[in-house]
């Protein structure tokens, strides 16, 4: 899969808000002081909840080489998902995914799918969803339900900024597709803002792979990454939008 050849990330993600103390009880209180201090930075946590529509295209390139990409719309308020794309026989594919219940519809090269094909690629939906929405909006989700956050110290920047970390351990209790990936986020301590994560997917040897977390743009008064770089690769989450109000048929037809 996708996600396993790229050596990307996921973690379950959930359609609604989180109520006020979602993470397990094992999670360190400096760890949740921190994740709330993200929050804030990225434009607060009520503005978050008050967001309705939220669209952004993934996208991976591997040294000068840019791979087709995937278009995702998301109803924040009702769970409606629809994601865009050409899948690897070249075909163009629309899948609209209700994340609550994992019903919805699809179609490929302008065709609607049904039956056991539809279930199928609902499942293709919902793991791109997981893998892309996480890549995009891991720091708004550091308090999701079933994650454990754990201080794990204090990191000085080796490059000479001079930036002082936080450093957040995030692991995981029997959600998602992995629930074996383990991540270290780094927070800076003067900004609040995520600059770097490395992950150990689940089944995966160590060292954790690094990876940047960069290019912030304000959209709506919230802050979105654009940019995740490791070694040759660069992982893309642009073409940011938010609404109040969606476009026509974006969660009914292509």
């Amino acid at each position: 899969p996708m996600r396993r050849t790229l050596g990307l990330a996921c973690a379950l993600v959930f359609a609604f808000p989180w109520p006020a103390r979602a993470e397990t009880a094992a999670s360190d209180p400096r760890a949740v002081e921190i994740a709330d201090q993200v929050m804030k930075a990225l434009g607060g946590k009520q503005r978050w909840d008050s967001l309705h529509y939220l669209r952004w295209t993934f996208e991976v390139a591997v040294g000068d080489t840019l791979r087709p990409g995937r278009r995702h719309s998301w109803d924040k308020h009702s769970g409606w998902h629809r994601v865009d794309g050409t899948n690897r026989a070249g075909q163009p594919f629309c899948y609209i995914e209700n994340l609550n219940d994992s019903t919805g519809m699809a179609w490929v090269n302008s065709n609607p799918i049904a039956g056991d094909s539809l279930k199928k690629l609902m499942r293709s939906a919902h793991g791109q969803w997981i893998n892309d929405s996480y890549w995009f909006l891991m720091p708004y989700k550091l308090r999701d339900p079933g994650v454990t956050l754990k201080y794990d110290g204090e990191v000085k920047d080796t490059t000479g900024t001079g930036a002082v970390y936080d450093r957040l351990a995030l692991s995981f209790e029997s959600v998602g597709m992995t629930p074996g990936d383990h991540y270290w986020v780094y927070v800076n301590r003067a900004t609040h803002r995520v600059e770097k994560w490395e992950h150990l997917l689940q089944g995966a040897q160590p060292p954790p792979v690094p990876w940047t977390w960069e290019g912030w743009e304000e959209h709506g008064g919230l802050w979105f990454p654009t940019a995740h770089k490791s070694g040759n690769r660069t992982l893309y989450t642009r073409a940011v939008e938010t609404a109040g109000e969606p476009k026509p048929k974006e969660f009914s037809a292509p």
